[in-house]
């Protein structure tokens, strides 16, 4: 194996730890050769999932911590009194070069604190936005900040921007990527005062593609390529279009399979439907990266499934690839000092 991608994951972390985290990893491993997966947490628990599978023993280390944080956990007081718990022994691991990324479904709270406090921010960084991709009409489309910040100013959204397009044009390959900010209506008065703040600051960016306001309902269509908001609003964006995209498809397979006329067409419109429904599972496209700090932080859903945890870890391949910390350094370097 050569150029592996070494994802120090938190065993314990999330809803479904460890069952779930551990068959994401090995999931991983079984499908890509090129990742070296650092399970870290409590031996016994991981040495008994671990014990349930067969797999390359080369591509997989547990690395012991002997606490946990709890996803209700204050997440100031668990970064600083739990040490030697598996969110901060993995961060330490990405802090200290051991490992390329940290994947985690745990407390997301916590996740934000380590992530700055041990990991740390890359200088010229005012906040670090979780930045999911969510599934549209014409692709994916990238929401910042999704969790991380609520009451952001608006020289933060004007960053959150900054970064959101240099990740679009990096990572995806979208180029000169469309932002949008999300708004109540169209008109640029239109807004509470935080994105009336913030929509003429974005305006008079010439380094990035502002496209104006976005509505909630536009954002499925895939009217703009990175969706700014702050977090409270891109929390419940996330959650609710999830929540929307999940009960759709249950229920589509419930008409489907109601009479035996509709199995009959569900049968021959299997292949294509699977594929449509597919594009809107939001485990497909792996968790959602902590942006701008020194090391790579992905956070996956509380309760993620192995499928998730999975490809959160095959994510990291492609963010080590294109060096996001060094990109993202980049892409604020010309910030103007007053914002600093």
């Amino acid at each position: 194996m050569s150029d592996i991608t070494r994802v120090a994951l938190d065993a314990m972390g999330g809803d479904n730890a460890p069952s779930m985290i551990v068959q994401g990893a090995i999931d991983a491993v079984n499908e890509r050769d090129d990742i070296k997966v650092f399970l870290v947490g409590k031996l016994d628990a991981i040495n008994n999932e671990l014990s349930k599978y067969t797999f390359n023993k080369e591509q997989i280390e547990v690395v012991e911590a002997t606490e946990e944080i709890e996803m209700a956990e204050p997440p100031v007081n668990a970064i600083k009194k739990k040490k030697d718990s598996s969110m901060v022994v993995g961060m330490k691991l990405v802090k200290d070069k051991k490992a390329d990324a940290f994947v985690t479904a745990g407390n997301s709270g916590a996740v934000l604190v380590g992530g700055q406090t041990v990991v740390g921010r890359i200088k010229g960084i005012k906040r670090a936005p979780f930045a999911p991709l969510i599934p549209t009409r014409t692709g994916v489309s990238l929401l910042l900040d999704c969790g991380a910040n609520v009451d952001a100013r608006p020289d933060q959204l004007v960053q959150f921007a900054r970064l959101g397009a240099m990740y679009m044009e990096q990572v995806v390959g979208i180029k000169n990527p469309k932002v949008g900010i999300v708004n109540i209506g169209a008109e640029e008065e239109k807004g509470n005062a935080l994105v009336k703040e913030t929509f003429p600051l974005l305006k008079e960016c010439t380094d990035i593609n502002f496209i104006g306001s976005v509505e909630s309902r536009e954002i499925p269509e895939g009217v703009c390529d990175v969706i700014v908001c702050e977090a409270f609003v891109g929390n419940v964006i996330l959650k609710l279009y999830e929540g929307l995209a999940g009960t759709l498809i249950s229920v589509i397979k419930e008409g489907l399979m109601s009479t035996t006329k509709s199995k009959i067409g569900a049968l021959l419109a299997k292949p294509a439907l699977k594929k449509t429904l597919k594009s809107f599972d939001a485990s497909t496209y792996g968790g959602a990266p902590l942006l701008g700090l020194e090391g790579l932080v992905v956070k996956t859903h509380g309760n993620a499934s192995n499928i998730e945890v999975k490809n959160s870890i095959i994510q990291c391949i492609a963010f080590k690839e294109q060096d996001i910390a060094n990109k993202v350094r980049e892409s604020i370097a010309n910030d103007s000092p007053k914002n600093d």
